[in-house]
């Protein structure tokens, strides 16, 4: 499989990596469980292990994305690690409080099914456990979306303006792209779109992405006279890609361009494309 591909199914195979995840996750810590309360000596339905581990999981399944939207908009990079690590932490007792009370309600819900009664315990007693245990999950997670949007990035390629157009108002016919120790260069002409990204934005060129550390604001400025548009919030368009336009019923549009691709743009902008378009 080529990063090519990956890069144009990857919230499905990013999916699969969770579900994955969670699946053996849920099946080990199960086993685990129930080996635990053998050893104990401690009766229990078989289910029981299953469910509670189950419900633990499914409550960070449905907080997951959550935190991708945290991450992307506090990442853990220069030069604000520290301000948005001290911000993660500040999120985690919400993140935890959210996780507990939604699996203790799965779990009631269950046991009522199962005609049973499921006790929590003293919730202050049980609350501060739970928290060292997601603050340490969430750390966790944070760490593998951090390494992965790294990694990603590296097969990538990063983008950056040559030194000899640092001002924001200089333009820029061309960027610069380092990938894998190796440098080149992508001319301005080959960018189909632009979309913004947290911290970055993503050169869709020749349906390859490199991400550039950059505004969205700053980009515009600089590609406004070279035939760019900006046509919705986090999207700026080659209008020489642009293949056909599709009104919504919304009043926004949608573009699909040579490339193939389909964009949105924003009623907001529609006029001001139309402007630039005639």
């Amino acid at each position: 499989m080529t990063l090519t591909h990956y890069l144009a199914h990857r919230r499905r195979y990013e999916t699969l990596m969770w579900v994955t995840w969670s699946v053996l996750a849920v099946t080990a810590n199960s086993i685990i469980s129930s080996l635990d309360l053998q050893r104990m000596q401690q009766h229990f339905a078989w289910w029981e292990p299953i469910c509670w581990e189950t419900s633990s999981m499914l409550m960070l399944l449905l907080l997951l994305p959550g935190i991708m939207l945290l991450e992307r908009r506090f990442p853990l990079e220069r030069p604000q690690l520290l301000r948005h690590l001290g911000i993660h932490v500040l999120i985690t007792p919400v993140f935890s409080l959210l996780h507990v009370v939604g699996m203790v309600a799965i779990r009631k819900l269950v046991y009522v099914l199962a005609g049973g009664h499921y006790d929590f315990g003293d919730w202050w007693t049980e609350l501060g456990y739970e928290y060292l245990k997601d603050a340490q999950t969430y750390a966790g997670i944070m760490l593998v979306i951090t390494l992965y949007r790294l990694i990603i990035r590296r097969l990538q390629g990063e983008a950056s303006l040559p030194d000899d157009t640092e001002a924001d108002s200089s333009p820029a016919d061309r960027f610069l792209v380092k990938k894998l120790g190796k440098e080149f260069l992508v001319k301005i002409d080959d960018i189909d779109w632009l979309e913004a990204s947290g911290n970055y934005v993503n050169l869709h060129a020749h349906n390859r992405v490199y991400p550039m550390r950059e505004t969205m604001t700053s980009m515009s400025k600089r590609l406004e006279s070279q035939g760019f548009a900006r046509v919705h919030r986090s999207i700026i368009l080659n209008l020489d890609c642009i293949a056909e336009i599709e009104p919504l019923d919304t009043g926004d549009a949608r573009a699909r361009l040579t490339s193939g691709a389909q964009v949105p743009i924003s009623r907001r902008y529609r006029q001001q494309l139309k402007d630039r378009l005639s």
